[in-house]
């Protein structure tokens, strides 16, 4: 499933998010709560967290120092969760909210493979210079913007 979509939300007093109704039947067998690159934390379907780790440490050396820098970052950095009857995750855990510096109001958007909750100013001052970069960066893809 392909996640699209930008979503206000807002945490609960236990830092509980509510997932979007329509994201929840693809998280209904569990998630991953994850550190993201960026400031955010990612929310992944088990078997597309562990695609996404393959994919990105694919054909480097398993002994290599920085192969397993990053592996244990994500490892490290990364929680089985599931929904509760109500299509809430959490509480999300306090190294999460401080990475992604979260507040109570907050950003679900879709990221194609995941979901990202990003702090809602700072989504919207990313989303601004994403939106002014993108036609450089298809440009540099080789891509039309």
């Amino acid at each position: 499933m392909a996640f699209r979509g930008a979503f206000d939300y807002t945490l609960d007093a236990k830092n509980r998010l509510t997932v979007p109704a329509k994201f929840r039947n693809a998280l209904s067998q569990g998630l991953v709560l994850a550190k993201g690159v960026e400031p955010c934390v990612a929310i992944w379907r088990p078997e597309d967290y562990d695609a996404f780790l393959a994919g990105a440490l694919g054909g480097v050396n398993p002994l290599s120092p920085q192969r397993r820098q990053v592996e244990r970052y994500f490892s490290a950095n990364s929680f089985p969760e599931r929904l509760d009857s109500a299509g809430r995750v959490g509480p999300v855990p306090s190294k999460l909210m401080d990475h992604a510096k979260l507040s109570k109001d907050v950003v679900v958007v879709g990221a194609g493979s995941c979901v990202e909750v990003w702090d809602r100013e700072r989504w919207h001052a990313y989303d601004a210079e994403l939106t002014a970069e993108i036609p450089d960066l298809t440009a540099s893809l080789g891509h039309p913007a």
